[in-house]
């Protein structure tokens, strides 16, 4: 069994072999391994208090950051009545529809939180078979309120 100093002393000679390989030193044998991102970290041990802190730190920034990119009750109101105001015609049955060039008109008025969603590609995505090239505004509606 090995003493804690000689423990310490492995982790130190590991972690600077690993640190130079890192920085560009010299290479390890096997490339393969680099073009693999690392998709799993530990959790800290109890006694890693700093590290602890850390994550529950970031964790609560990351949650801040995701909480304020949420469109709230007011901005989805006001999509729905940029989206409601700029249909085009004719409906299909009850339902209202929009084609891109109007939809890219309320995504310059519908404000920065919603930018993301006025993409070519999503208008793609919830394109079906209108004769007219238009989406549902309900269906991108719900979209928004799914992803947002």
């Amino acid at each position: 069994k090995k003493s804690e100093q000689e423990l310490k002393d492995e982790e130190m000679e590991l972690f600077t072999k690993y640190y130079m390989e890192w920085k560009g030193g010299k290479k390890s044998d096997n490339t393969s391994y680099a073009n693999i991102p690392r998709f799993y970290y530990r959790l800290p041990a109890e006694d890693e208090v700093l590290l602890q802190k850390l994550r529950e730190e970031s964790r609560a920034v990351f949650l801040q950051r995701k909480s304020r990119e949420l469109l709230d009750n007011e901005e989805l109101q006001n999509l729905w009545f940029l989206l409601d105001k700029h249909q085009t015609s004719p409906m299909i049955g009850e339902e209202a529809m929009i084609n891109y060039e109007n939809f890219l008109k309320v995504g310059e008025k519908a404000g920065s939180k919603c930018k993301q969603f006025f993409t070519a590609k999503i208008f793609a995505k919830l394109l079906h078979n209108d004769p007219y090239g238009r989406i549902s505004i309900m269906q991108f509606f719900n979209y928004v309120m799914r992803k947002g």
